[in-house]
């Protein structure tokens, strides 16, 4: 400036960069010396911003890179949004126009429970053992996640009924992804038993239940007609056939007094009454009293056999059964019975002669002598237990 030519001594030069441009190094203004050297030196250069980070997870593509007007557009990998704007611009002013954007997990994980549905219980079992593989979550940005959490019964034994579990699973974001399923245990049954009348039953297990066993008994006097034992099957049907107890069957025809007594063996104890005649008051008094006992004389599986009168004129009888005279003297003679007076003799289930009086007791008194037998306690127990019989 000054002079007309811009190159003479003491010419004073301003020095501007073009738009998009700033000075690198050197002074705004330079002057021409005696030496014909300027004062100093420039440059310009274009404008450029700092370089943009990187997104984790993503990046980023430049229309002119860094440069002024440059224009960057922002974007992120599968399973990732973009937190923030997605373009910035570069400005005069060295800057972009907003701030840098991030890349942020926002996909939920994956996870699929197993296709489990329904279970039958093992035979004798009120439970079925149920397994399963644990399943992995799938997470667009982290892939297999195997660290899931289940709710509920662990795979093993399940009872009866309905069981609801779920697992859940997190991606390294905190993400939550779940997945829901149940398992329905049914137990098969059979149609519920009912002990026999003049018996009872006893089962194992839940007692009608798939693979199921009930055990049938009579009392005594009584004879199992039918299957002794029975199992629920799978087709929900009971193996084998009904099961009744009916009145045992004593046959008074045979030829030997050791014949009818070997029909009462292990199932009835005996009380054998003999009196020359009807009569008798010892016999008399002895009967009317039993004729009141009969409930306790069957729960203690007592069969009552009378002896009366004198050979050739004396008779048997068991209950209404009639006993031929030949056979009722061959059991006084077995069981070496006067005939001339009144005798009673207890026999036990095992043949075994326990107790004889030459005189008439109570009731109570022969219950309380055969509840003192062997095998009697156990008895009275199984009969409260399972057949709840009781005399009122």
């Amino acid at each position: 400036g000054g002079e007309y030519y811009g190159n003479v001594m003491g010419s004073r030069c301003k020095i501007r960069c073009k738009w998009g441009y700033e000075m690198q190094h050197g002074h705004a203004e330079v002057v021409c010396m005696a030496s014909k050297h300027w004062s100093g030196s420039y440059t310009c250069r274009e404008i450029r911003c700092p370089k943009l980070q990187m997104p984790a997870n993503g990046g980023y593509t430049c229309s002119d890179g860094s440069y002024l007007n440059s224009r960057c557009e922002f974007f992120c990998s599968p399973g990732y949004n973009l937190k923030g704007p997605n373009t910035v611009t570069c400005q005069y002013h060295k800057t972009w126009t907003s701030g840098e954007s991030v890349c942020v997990d926002v996909d939920i994980p994956v996870i699929k429970c197993p296709n489990l549905k329904e279970k039958t219980a093992e035979p004798s079992r009120l439970t079925a053992r149920v397994s399963w593989d644990t399943p992995e979550g799938k997470d667009t940005a982290d892939g297999i996640l195997t660290d899931v959490i289940l709710k509920g019964k662990p795979p093993g034994p399940f009872p009866e009924g309905l069981h609801k579990m779920s697992y859940t699973v997190y991606d390294h974001a905190g993400n939550k992804g779940s997945c829901r399923f149940s398992v329905r245990v049914r137990v098969r049954r059979c149609s519920p038993m009912t002990p026999p009348d003049n018996g009872f039953m006893k089962c194992d297990s839940d007692g009608n239940n798939y693979g199921a066993t009930c055990e049938f008994k009579c009392t005594g006097g009584y004879e199992l007609q039918g299957s002794a034992a029975r199992v629920c099957q799978y087709g929900l049907t009971w193996s084998g056939t009904e099961t009744n107890c009916t009145a045992m069957n004593i046959n008074v025809g045979v030829r030997t007094a050791s014949g009818l007594l070997d029909q009462f063996y292990e199932k009835r104890r005996l009380l054998i009454i003999s009196a020359p005649t009807a009569a008798n008051h010892y016999y008399r008094f002895q009967m009317t009293d039993l004729q009141h006992a009969q409930c306790g004389l069957d729960l203690r599986h007592v069969t009552v056999i009378e002896l009366v009168g004198i050979y050739p004129a004396q008779i048997g009888r068991i209950r209404h059964r009639l006993i031929p005279p030949g056979l009722a003297l061959q059991l006084r003679l077995l069981l070496q019975i006067s005939h001339n007076n009144f005798n009673m003799v207890m026999i036990d289930k095992q043949g075994m002669d326990r107790e004889r009086y030459t005189y008439p007791i109570t009731s109570a008194q022969i219950f309380t002598t055969i509840d003192t037998w062997q095998g009697r306690v156990d008895e009275m127990v199984q009969q409260q237990q399972e057949a709840g019989h009781t005399c009122q």
